[in-house]
């Protein structure tokens, strides 16, 4: 079989720049025959077909599974996604951790079938690669919210395309006291309002009774007779699965609780993984000024 008969001819001349492209076409050419003689939801062969080249080679080349190049491909094929939005994917280990935050949503949302669908929604931890985060005495979550509004499109490429954002500190008023909800937004795909808190430290269980409650302001003044009921998570810098499976089980709203990682703290083995030379240069440079390898002018 010719090395170049699973490329469209659009893509032929990109192809022929890129290394080792013998190997990577027989790698190729196998997951193809996967998704021709399987069943893979989410995409076809002519799916897989119209991906093109420089995206399959940066999943060959960072994903080992086959199970996990063919969830990356199909991620590429559902949310259109770029080749820098695919690498981002990569780098935050989307194919592990997609499904896995703790929550209770199979037993606060009333159907099963969009219970699933919550669960497959979220992730545990989101790779938040546009934020840097300097250590800070009592940090503000101000400061986070204002880095992700600042880089809303980025944030909406980790949580997911289906997702629209509706806005920062969006106020509710209760018995006419006011309160406000760090990020609001909606999706398209679970057809809800999912509210999002943010937190600079440690998960801490009585985050989820202030949740609950906008939560039910939500459902009670901003949800539309057609939607299904809002969804909260709590996004926070580290947490204890043990300790969130046990805070969520008897509240009646659907929450969650994930974690984040900002670019600084990535493990050293992410930042040698990068595939782009100068933003790998210039995370190691800032590395090696952090452990005092650097000169301070």
């Amino acid at each position: 079989m010719n090395d170049l008969n699973f490329i469209s001819s659009g893509n032929i001349s990109e192809a022929a720049t890129l290394p080792n492209l013998s190997a990577l076409s027989i790698d190729l050419s196998l997951l193809s025959w996967h998704v021709s003689s399987c069943s893979f939801p989410g995409f076809s062969s002519e799916a897989f077909y119209g991906v093109g080249f420089t995206h399959h080679y940066t999943i060959m080349v960072q994903e080992k599974t086959v199970s996990g190049r063919l969830f990356y491909i199909s991620q590429c094929v559902e949310r259109f996604l770029t080749v820098d939005a695919l690498k981002s994917c990569l780098r935050g280990g989307l194919y592990v951790k997609e499904g896995s935050m703790p929550s209770n949503f199979m037993l606060a949302l009333p159907e099963s079938e969009q219970a699933r669908l919550a669960i497959r929604t979220f992730k545990e931890e989101y790779f938040l690669d546009f934020i840097n985060i300097e250590d800070e005495i009592d940090p503000d979550e101000r400061i986070l919210e204002k880095d992700i509004v600042a880089h809303i499109k980025q944030f909406i490429l980790s949580f997911g395309s289906k997702f629209c954002f509706i806005g920062n500190q969006y106020r509710i008023v209760v018995d006419e006291q006011e309160f406000f909800i760090d990020l609001l937004f909606f999706n398209r795909e679970l057809h809800c309002l999912v509210a999002v808190e943010l937190k600079r430290g440690k998960f801490v269980p009585s985050y989820l009774g202030q949740l609950n409650f906008y939560l039910s302001a939500l459902d009670e003044y901003v949800r539309q007779p057609d939607e299904s009921p809002s969804i909260g998570i709590i996004l926070c810098k580290e947490a204890s699965r043990n300790v969130v499976e046990f805070a969520v089980r008897d509240y009646t709203k659907p929450m969650g609780v994930a974690t984040y990682r900002a670019r600084d703290e990535m493990p050293y083995k992410l930042q040698k993984a990068l595939p782009d030379f100068d933003d790998m240069r210039k995370l190691l440079d800032d590395s090696s000024y952090e452990r005092g390898d650097g000169t301070d002018e």
